[in-house]
């Protein structure tokens, strides 16, 4: 088929045949079409869109470009989550130990920081000899012992989406809705799951800022998920304020150790940790209802076994043996940690989450350049949840920097970023809404 026919024909406004997709995309990744060509085809599905049908059939073919891996032998639910991404948001560190306790397999494909969002790569990178690209071999040894294993795109998994990625960034496509769900979904897929969870986020800290975009979003993701055949539904989570009460790498392995060790109950990270584990566990056949995925999820926590399997994952993939006893050993920490005060008395009201995101950035926490190098200690810690009451002066949070100079500037800039005012804000949810 001729390349700009099909280009021709979305930019008309008309339904792509599924022969056709596939044919562009087959060419995309046999580079038999050019760059020209792709941007072009990006830029007429941007003002076009696609019907579901056209954009599960973009999903599959994307998926089918490169490896497609196979569980037959594992003999448990392959089951996953996905994220689009937030501040504080380290759900995944928890999430894939807990329900592998309960009898799931995760092979959990991760990715890195982007923006003012944190990457669980990144994250899982300063445990010292974490491997995140693993032999295919070491990748099936740790999901079948450990029940889990999270790590970065493994051989050839869905490389269409590789290319097409790289000219959507540099071509104002980025925000297609076809388009970031066959991104998602085609890199999922190709995992080889039977079963798949969405957290879409929604708020000043997300990349969907309103409710209406996100669920858009969200239903795009959850119907072409399970019309290619991968039983999937989604969460709206809020994005508001920063998940866990730390953000940048090491500090939220701490976190999730002290989540693993009950330290964190009923806060709003455990909310969605334990919603996510409930219809994970719901969709793997292993529990009857939501109550009762929560209540095995519980148990998982409570009894340690769930702190067990990922001590198990983080040795198979190279951490050391001993990590949970003597992880404050083995974590790396800034020279330099300050508080940030509170403004003025009265209760935090309000905050700008991406710019909590894009201070850890500042730190050194995150990535302005693609080959710009993290440092693992830096990051925030010890925030105060919305609704609190604070005096002035009072730490609302910690600065854990390089130098002086930065832990100063970024501590300043923090306070900056609270509004507090005289009376309480309301009571806002963290589960906005379930999408299935």
């Amino acid at each position: 088929m001729i390349p700009q026919e099909i280009i021709r024909r979305k930019r008309d406004g008309q339904v792509l045949a599924n022969e056709e997709i596939r044919a562009f995309i087959d060419g995309l990744t046999e580079n038999r079409i050019s760059e020209g060509q792709v941007a072009a085809f990006a830029m007429a599905v941007f003002f076009q869109g696609m019907s579901r049908e056209e954009t599960i059939a973009l999903t599959l073919a994307m998926r089918d470009s490169g490896d497609v891996l196979s569980w037959r032998d594992v003999g448990k639910p392959i089951s996953d989550k996905h994220s689009t991404g937030g501040v504080g948001d380290n759900v995944s560190l928890m999430l894939a130990p807990i329900v592998a306790a309960c009898g799931l397999a995760v092979p959990m494909i991760s990715g890195r920081g982007l923006g003012h969002t944190g990457g669980t790569l990144d994250k899982l990178e300063s445990i010292p000899g974490y491997t995140i690209m693993p032999s295919e071999a070491l990748f099936r040894r740790t999901v079948q012992e450990a029940g889990a294993a999270i790590i970065g795109q493994t051989g050839d998994l869905a490389p269409a989406d590789k290319r097409l990625y790289a000219i959507r960034d540099v071509t104002a496509t980025v925000e297609s809705i076809p388009l970031i769900t066959a991104s998602i979904l085609s890199k999922k897929l190709a995992a080889g799951l039977d079963t798949l969870v969405l957290d879409v986020k929604v708020g000043n800290g997300a990349f969907m800022a309103t409710p209406e975009a996100a669920e858009t979003l969200a239903r795009s993701l959850v119907e072409v998920a399970n019309g290619a055949g991968v039983k999937t539904a989604g969460l709206l989570t809020d994005m508001n304020e920063p998940l866990a009460d730390a953000a940048g790498n090491a500090l939220e392995i701490i976190n999730c150790l002290e989540f693993l060790n009950g330290e964190k109950t009923g806060t709003r990270l455990e909310a969605v940790v334990l919603a996510f584990a409930a219809e994970m566990l719901v969709q793997g056949g292993v529990a009857a209802n939501l109550a009762d995925g929560e209540a095995r999820a519980r148990e998982a926590l409570s009894s340690g076994r769930a702190l067990e399997h990922f001590a198990q994952m983080v040795t198979l993939l190279g951490g050391p043996a001993d990590f949970i006893e003597r992880s404050d050993a083995y974590l790396p920490k800034a020279p330099v940690v300050v508080p940030v005060v509170a403004k003025g008395a009265g209760y935090l009201a309000a905050v700008d989450t991406r710019e909590l995101g894009l201070a850890v950035v500042e730190l050194g926490g995150g990535r302005r350049l693609a080959t710009d190098t993290i440092d693992h200690r830096v990051g925030l810690s010890g925030f105060l949840p919305l609704g609190t009451r604070v005096e002035k002066g009072q730490p609302i949070a910690f600065v854990h920097a390089a130098d002086d100079a930065s832990a100063n500037q970024v501590a300043a800039k923090v306070a900056a970023l609270y509004a507090v005012t005289g009376t309480a804000p309301a009571t806002r949810p963290v589960i906005l809404k379930r999408i299935g």
